[in-house]
């Protein structure tokens, strides 16, 4: 029998087959060990072959395949040990939500998880959620950030879930996709779930006064039907996006704006950082490229990790198994 993972708790897997029933499924013994480096070979979104284990009953089965996957999100733990979770696969279209304030999204972050997505060829839409919170220096600055990204082509999204604004857009993005929503705890990612799908009713806390930071309600990845013709994996949040597997040639290759310029410069292999006839400083100077977006890009360029890593406590990356073969 073949299925769609759509539950993981370690142990256990939730997984769908094309008929709507779910069977609980376990991993054989051995198939841990047949060259998976992570703490769990298998995730929600994989498609998997699986059989009955009619000694016990007929809802339990036993994986013994996962088939080729497309892409794949990987956790990194925060002692930086070798370990991996991967959190979830097969992924259309992410969704980084944003907030301006609570809890404040830094555009290091934003920069890093779009240069991540480019990298392996995954659509990013920037979502900049609780904009029914707005004051006016907020809106300023949202509407800011909007216009940077959307400037290099980035699609951006304002939406409230509270007041039920921008929902139809965002359900238009996501019709017939496998959709996942990521940003930091507290950013609204339940919420807005909820607020798409009110029948499911996620779990959701409040975002802590004294600290301005979200507390954790998704402990691990889970896939969602919608009633739109959509599915929605809803992840737990991330504090830190690293990158993984750059060489420093290649990254500005994911900076849009960078790549449409770098021919223009005199060495092929410029870093744009110190040579000289420089299209990307240029450009800079003349304030056609965001010095966020060129300072998030000297941060990886030199791999200034370790501020950065210090204070994180999921650490995810996107990977596509197309760029390992």
């Amino acid at each position: 029998m073949t299925g769609l993972v759509y539950k993981s708790t370690g142990s256990s897997y939730s997984v769908k087959t094309r008929d709507g029933k779910v069977f609980e499924c376990r991993i054989k013994g051995k198939f841990r060990m047949q060259g998976i480096k992570s703490t769990n070979p298998i995730a929600v979104g994989d498609v998997v072959d699986f059989e009955l284990d009619n000694t016990t009953d007929e809802t339990i089965g036993q994986i013994h395949n996962i088939h080729d996957r497309k892409n794949y999100i990987v956790r990194k733990s925060v002692n930086l040990s070798k370990q991996t979770h991967i959190i979830a696969s097969n992924i259309d279209i992410v969704f980084l939500l944003i907030t301006i304030n609570n809890p404040p999204t830094t555009t290091s972050f934003i920069d890093r998880f779009l240069v991540t997505a480019e990298a392996y060829g995954i659509e990013a839409v920037l979502v900049f959620n609780k904009i029914d919170t707005f004051d006016e220096a907020m809106v300023d600055e949202q509407l800011f950030l909007q216009y940077v990204y959307s400037q290099i082509g980035y699609k951006c999204l304002r939406v409230s879930a509270k007041e039920q604004k921008g929902l139809d857009q965002l359900k238009d993005m996501m019709l017939g996709k496998v959709s996942m929503f990521s940003g930091h705890s507290g950013v609204g990612k339940s919420t807005l779930v909820n607020a798409l799908e009110s029948s499911l009713n996620l779990k959701t806390k409040h975002i802590s006064e004294q600290s301005k930071q979200g507390q954790h309600t998704t402990t691990f990845a889970e896939m969602y039907d919608l009633s739109f013709d959509a599915k929605i994996i809803d992840t737990p949040g991330i504090k830190g996006f690293g990158i993984v597997d750059m060489e420093k040639e290649e990254i500005s290759g994911y900076f849009p704006e960078f790549f449409k310029l770098k021919e223009q410069c005199k060495f092929n292999n410029c870093l744009h950082k110190e040579e000289p006839n420089c299209a990307v400083k240029a450009a800079l100077e003349a304030d056609k490229i965001a010095w966020s977006r060129y300072n998030s890009y000297l941060k990886i360029l030199e791999g200034d990790d370790e501020h950065y890593r210090s204070d994180v406590y999921n650490d995810d990356r996107i990977v596509s198994d197309e760029t390992r073969k």
